[in-house]
């Protein structure tokens, strides 16, 4: 069995308006994530009794029968233990005891299980997961290509060579051509490549 990547996102609350509308695109965008061998899971922190009611609500939020599953399990840490562990309590948001919210949270994990990728999200902004879909599309790309991606980056775009590769290296590795786009500094360190 083959390695596989993670991403553990977190969520303020059970039953709120944002978080709702985050799990169900992140339940539409499952099979999307499957193909690229990624597996999810969420935590929120209300218990696992709450997690299979509010599943109900998030199914019918889809438009689809209000069953207690999602297509990724859901961390019940109501006591906040894995959130403060993990740093995930935003600073400013709070319930109605006074107590942290979990804030928005995206942690990218590679097949060798360190983290790729960090993202903070205040309680009030909910996430993008097109965008997240389109960073996992990256980070599998540079891991096994010496490329980056450029601003704004899709998939089938053309990529960049890495600064620490030579010329005629690159020119080897890239056969269908290293393009250097020219500058007024002359330095010549703007180098694409389609997308190997």
């Amino acid at each position: 069995l083959a390695f596989r990547w993670g991403i553990l996102f977190s969520h303020p609350r059970d039953f709120t308006p944002v978080c709702t509308t985050e799990l169900g695109r992140a339940a539409k965008l499952a099979p999307e994530f499957s193909k690229r061998n990624v597996k999810m899971i969420a935590l929120s922190i209300d218990t696992v009794s709450e997690h299979l009611a509010w599943c109900k609500d998030i199914n019918a939020y889809n438009g689809d029968p209000p069953t207690e599953t999602l297509p990724f399990p859901i961390i019940a840490d109501a006591k906040r233990e894995l959130a403060v562990q993990l740093g995930m309590l935003d600073p400013d948001e709070r319930d109605k005891e006074g107590m942290p919210l979990t804030a928005r949270v995206v942690f990218v994990f590679g097949p060798d299980k360190k983290l790729k990728l960090s993202i903070l999200y205040p309680a009030t902004t909910g996430r993008n997961f097109d965008e997240i879909l389109r960073v996992v599309d990256s980070l599998q790309l540079t891991a096994k290509n010496k490329v980056a991606t450029p601003v704004d980056w899709k998939r089938g775009d053309r990529v960049m060579v890495v600064p620490s590769m030579p010329d005629d290296e690159a020119k080897k590795m890239f056969p269908d051509g290293v393009f250097t786009k020219e500058l007024p500094s002359g330095k010549k360190y703007l180098r694409y490549t389609p997308q190997p």
